[in-house]
Parts: structure tokens; sequence; C-alpha cells
């Protein structure tokens, strides 16, 4: 197994590639990364032990899933492009705890696939190079999943990581930032250069580790609500909150005086925009619309 050569330099990659006549479909966003480093980084800011479970998605030719297999218990990876079953095969035949389900994971019911694979109550985590196309939904899917996932060690466009770590008051921080922040804590382990990839991808991209908090990082009445308001704050950046909500719940007059009584419940100038507001504050809002707005 120590002389198995890697998957991930540029060599192998192509002879891989070359071997299976393999083309890479840009509709699918396959980058292949070939930098051994990268994923040994990977692994390693994702903390994975032989106690440890891994969902990987779109392994592509095998390179992340071999440092995954070597390094953890158990892995599950879900490749929907079925010219690289073979390929896989092949490359991942030294492992025997790799599993590929030939399936788009966001139409997969996970808890199956994975009660089949794996025991629930071990640590489960998503260890994945994501494809750019398909980042956020990817993201929510694992968060809103019936199956607890401990943690997301994901590479992404490294705006989207930007997006998804912001603070109130950035340009970045939106509906992602709280939807994700909600569930998790969220930081940037490090910055991928777009030259480690075959073909290169025409930005940076970004390794980012969310990690399952004990509970929400706001407690509120009703988490609905609490999600619908962050979105429709956000519907029009350069609008005032006022204007937004006005949007979604409507410009009748009995309406406005609710939502008046809404944000003085809540402590929140109209006039503010919803990117200056906490989560804290959203949560407080959506508490006051419960209250005020929707009983």
């Amino acid at each position: 197994m120590t002389n198995h050569k890697d998957i991930a330099t540029p060599i192998r990659t192509k002879e891989i590639l070359k071997k299976y006549g393999f083309s890479v479909k840009k509709s699918l966003g396959q980058n292949f990364i070939i930098d051994t480093n990268i994923l040994s980084n990977i692994v390693e800011a994702a903390g994975l032990n032989k106690e440890t479970n891994v969902v990987e998605v779109g392994p592509g030719i095998g390179a992340l899933t071999e440092h995954l297999a070597r390094a953890s218990k158990e892995v599950i990876a879900f490749e929907i492009d079925d010219r690289l079953l073979p390929v896989l095969a092949d490359t991942l035949s030294p492992y025997d705890n790799v599993s590929i389900i030939h399936q788009d994971v966001l139409q997969a019911n996970l808890k199956e696939v994975l009660t089949e694979k794996v025991d629930l109550a071990e640590p489960l985590m998503v260890v994945a190079n994501l494809p750019y196309y398909i980042t956020t939904p990817i993201v929510m899917y694992f968060l809103e999943s019936v199956v607890r996932i401990d943690a997301l060690v994901i590479m992404m466009q490294k705006e989207v990581a930007e997006r998804i770590t912001a603070a109130p008051g950035s340009k970045a921080y939106g509906s992602l930032t709280i939807a994700v922040q909600y569930h998790m804590d969220a930081e940037i382990a490090f910055i991928v250069p777009k030259t480690v990839f075959m073909p290169q991808p025409n930005v940076d991209s970004a390794i980012i580790k969310l990690t399952r908090r004990t509970t929400p990082s706001v407690e509120v009445m009703d988490e609905k609500v609490f999600f619908e308001l962050t979105r429709a704050a956000f519907v029009q950046r350069r609008k005032t909150l006022w204007n937004n909500l006005l949007g979604k719940y409507g410009k009748e007059e009995a309406m406005k005086e609710k939502l008046i009584q809404a944000l003085d419940y809540a402590g929140i100038d109209p006039k503010r925009r919803g990117e200056t507001l906490s989560l804290t504050e959203f949560g407080k809002l959506a508490d006051g619309i419960c209250l005020k707005v929707l009983n």
C-alpha cells in the first residue's frame, strides 16, 4: 500500500485520463487536483482518524478519495458521471474501505445509503472538492439533512467561502452566511491556488471548515420565519430593511403598523440595511414578526 503511486500528480493524472480517453466536462465542474500536499492539508484540516466515516461528493478520478481512505474508517463517495466509474474502480482498487455510489447526492436518500455502509452513531464528516456550480445547494443539503453531519471540510470558490464566513456589515455577508452560521461554526482553513488543478479553473479556491454547533447560534421561536426573514432582508441589498420587509409582508397600512411594532420589539431601526444586522438581531426581529405580524 505504501508504494502505491499517488493519483494526484500531473504525470499520473494525465496517464489515467489518457488510459480511459477521458475528456473533462465543464458542465460538471470537473477540475482535478494535481498536488498531493493540498490533499494532505485537507485531511489534516478535517482531523480524520480511523473512527471517522466520510462522505465525499464528486470523487473525480479518486485523488482526494485515496487520501481519505488512508486516514478514515469508511469513505462513501457520490459520483454522478458514469464515465468515471471504471476509472475509480481501477484507481481505488487498493482500498477496501471505499464505496462509490453512482448517484446525484441531492437526489439520494442519504440516510438509506449511509445506513447500509456505516454506523450513523459514529462520527460522520463530509470532505469534498465540490463542483463550483452546485456548491450552495450541496452545503445546504448536508446542513438540513436528517443525517447528522458533524463537520464539513470542503473546497469551493474562494468568493463563496468568503460569503459563508463573512461578518455583519461586510459586502460578502448575506442570507447564505446566516443559513450556514446558524447551524455551524465556519472558518476558512486555507486558500488553494488555481494552479494546482487540471484543467485550471478561472478563480482561486478555499478550504472551508464547518463544525456543527451543539445548539443553533441564535434561539428563535420559529426557524421557518427566521430563514424567510433573512432571505427577504437581502432581496434588494441596496434597499433599507423597511423596504425589503414591505416587499415581503405587504404595504397595507395595517401591515405597516404591525411591522413597526415588530421592529420596536427587536429594537431595530427600520432605516438600517439587512447586511448590518447580526444573527442575534435577525433572531429578535423574527420573534417580533411571529408575535406582532403573524399571530
